[in-house]
């Protein structure tokens, strides 16, 4: 077992339908998540009167994971793996940037918010909140951000990557955001999920689940890395960190290498820049590694040990069960300062956990 604090940059919670009932505001209750059958015999999610796309199950279901919403038991769950503390992302929560624009989205991710503030009751210092914000109305997202991490002590801010409203993350509309991130000095944690209710990588072409989550994950943070870096955004916010979750170190080296080719090549074509993508991304962004990632030796030799994060995705049925820090921890090829590093060091400097 390693020594190292581990943090875990990226595990999930499961959100129980009391969530709901406990904490959305009466008018809403209409609009909670629910799981409903449709004509056809499958289980979709129905959520502010959105019927959302189905997800195929395998035959004999999914399994449960009681630490996905059992605070008690994920703290077993834990001690048992060797980490010391988690960064808590949603499950439901994922739809909830994709949600038509109003009163009942904004509802929605300030109960998810007050949910997960009572969820890490169990141990505020090891369970660390994640905020959802209303990401198409972002005068409302700086709002709720501000609330989540003064008043309910989040460590960061989820968006996904996708475009919202019309608008990719190097839209001017997103300034204010940017601003409020950097004052409260907590990340933009950029997570997709393959929800099928936004533009998405993989959607316009298939309709294979499996064809769409390899598509959506990867390439939309390799999108949303390419939006922050050469749009401008991360040098006119030097003080704003990104992390870019659950999809995987491995395309990263051969992103940044493509994203300085093209700007030294085709930099004519788009808004100067002062420093080449791969300097901004060193100076600024993170990236997380699965567990048994192969690529990881190689992205911690192409890159530098300093920007590449450990995460669980648990309990997410796609996830490594068992022995997951000793995934890393156990790699011949990784030194002791490769191992800290990734393990906690640079979660705690993404995340200002120190």
């Amino acid at each position: 077992m390693s020594q190292i604090e581990v943090i875990d940059a990226d595990g999930h919670v499961m959100e129980p339908e009391a969530a709901w009932r406990e904490h959305l505001d009466a008018p809403f209750h209409d609009d909670a998540p629910r799981v409903v059958v449709d004509n056809q015999g499958r289980h979709r999610h129905l959520i502010a009167g959105e019927l959302e796309a189905p997800i195929p199950a395998p035959a004999e279901g999914w399994p449960v994971i009681a630490g996905g919403h059992d605070a008690k038991l994920r703290l077993a769950d834990m001690d048992r793996q060797g980490i010391q503390q988690s960064l808590l992302f949603p499950t439901v929560g994922l739809y909830f940037p994709g949600l038509a624009q109003g009163p009942a989205q904004i509802a929605l991710c300030r109960a998810y918010n007050d949910w997960l503030y009572d969820f890490r009751s169990a141990d505020r210092q090891r369970l660390l909140g994640v905020a959802v914000v209303p990401q198409g109305d972002i005068a409302e997202s700086v709002a709720e951000a501000r609330r989540a991490v003064r008043e309910l002590g989040c460590r960061g801010v989820m968006l996904r990557p996708n475009p919202i409203a019309g608008r990719n993350l190097d839209d001017p509309a997103y300034t204010p955001l940017w601003e409020c991130l950097e004052e409260l000095n907590v990340p933009a944690a950029i997570h997709e999920g393959t929800t099928q209710d936004l533009p998405q990588s993989g959607r316009d072409r298939f309709d294979n689940f499996l064809y769409r989550h390899v598509c959506s994950h990867p390439h939309e943070q390799q999108m949303a890395c390419l939006a922050l870096t050469c749009g401008g955004v991360l040098e006119r916010h030097p003080g704003l960190r990104v992390i870019f979750l659950e999809s995987g170190c491995g395309w990263i080296a051969h992103w940044l290498e493509r994203l300085d080719e093209h700007v030294e090549s085709w930099g004519h074509a788009s808004a100067p820049m002062a420093r080449k993508p791969s300097e901004i991304f060193a100076r600024q962004c993170f990236i997380s590694a699965d567990p048994a990632e192969k690529s990881l030796p190689a992205m911690l030799s192409l890159l530098g040990d300093e920007n590449i994060v450990f995460a669980s995705d648990y309990p997410h049925p796609d996830a490594l069960t068992e022995g997951i820090v000793e995934a890393v921890s156990s790699r011949p090829e990784l030194s002791p300062q490769n191992v800290r590093r990734v393990l906690r060091d640079n979660a705690a400097r993404c995340f200002a956990l120190d």
